[in-house]
């Protein structure tokens, strides 16, 4: 009878909300941003953007729990609304996506409390540098999709900022045409991937 009771009992832990699977969510690209703010000779910050990200991560709904976050941005679709600066962005003065075509922001887990937010320690690789970042993120809604693929989505508003000299941007900086201090801007619609 004893050894029937503790089977009961480690079932129904097994069954309870604090080992409920992670799911994997992939975000949309078509509502997906990732932007930056710089300043420029100290008159006013310009706006900039990536048209081309990807990316996914693992979440538990239960436990709040984030993991296995991967970002991946295209450097070459950097976008400013000006195409003679856009070309300049992605020389080897800043981007250099010939030499790194790629920038990516890697973290490990990160926990969401009860009000949604969650701090997303990581790093970011970007001119074959790697330095942490930390995103301040918020879930703005979790909820299925009202059209179209109806799968279960997150709204998910992040932001960080970091020293482009860091990664060896340096371009502008010691005479103050250029900002050092990125604010990034990010806003993601992830969708369930099954």
């Amino acid at each position: 009878m004893f050894k029937k009771v503790i089977a009961l009992v480690c079932l129904s832990f097994l069954a309870s909300p604090a080992f409920a699977a992670s799911e994997r969510f992939s975000l949309d690209k078509a509502h997906t941003t990732v932007a930056f703010l710089v300043e420029h000779v100290g008159f006013a910050k310009t706006l900039g953007y990536f048209s081309d990200v990807s990316g996914s991560f693992s979440y538990d709904a239960e436990t709040g729990v984030v993991s296995d976050v991967q970002i991946v941005v295209e450097t070459a679709s950097v976008q400013s609304d000006n195409k003679a600066r856009d070309k300049h962005l992605r020389k080897a003065d800043f981007l250099n996506v010939k030499k790194h075509p790629k920038m990516t922001f890697t973290a490990a887990s990160a926990m969401v409390d009860d009000q949604g937010n969650a701090n997303i320690e990581g790093e970011l690789q970007l001119l074959g540098e790697t330095q942490p970042l930390t995103l301040t993120a918020t879930l703005n809604k979790s909820d299925k999709y009202p059209f179209g693929h109806k799968k279960l989505t997150l709204g998910i508003s992040a932001r960080a900022s970091l020293q482009r000299s860091a990664y060896g941007m340096d371009y502008g900086v010691a005479n103050g045409l250029v900002g050092d201090e990125i604010d990034l801007i990010i806003e993601v619609e992830a969708n369930q991937d099954k």
